[in-house]
């Protein structure tokens, strides 16, 4: 007797995880949908013109060989700075722009 409940309750053990076992499907489980996020970058481009301030915290490039990249020599209290892909013929102390280049 005693074995015949010891061979059933070991038998029982044994095919108690197969049963409580299901095989999991995970392509069901995903959502029907999907969605695409895309990031938009705005770029904010200054448009600079002759007479106008550079803004204080504007980041440049200060050209000291100006002759390298062909532009003429700076009169006294300007210098050129390159911003942009562009050369600015800028006052040192005043900001203002005297005269514009494109880079090549």
């Amino acid at each position: 007797m005693k074995r015949l409940v010891l061979a059933t309750v070991a038998l029982s053990l044994l095919a108690a995880p197969a049963a409580f076992a299901q095989p999991q499907d995970f392509h069901h489980k995903r959502p029907s949908h999907t969605h695409v996020v895309k990031k938009k970058v705005v770029v904010k481009k200054t448009r600079w013109q002759r007479g106008h301030r550079m803004p204080h915290g504007q980041h440049y490039t200060v050209v000291k060989d100006y002759g390298r990249y062909h532009l003429r020599r700076p009169p006294h209290g300007q210098h050129w700075v390159k911003v942009d892909n562009q050369y600015l013929l800028v006052g040192i102390t005043s900001g203002i722009i005297a005269a514009l280049v494109n880079a090549q």
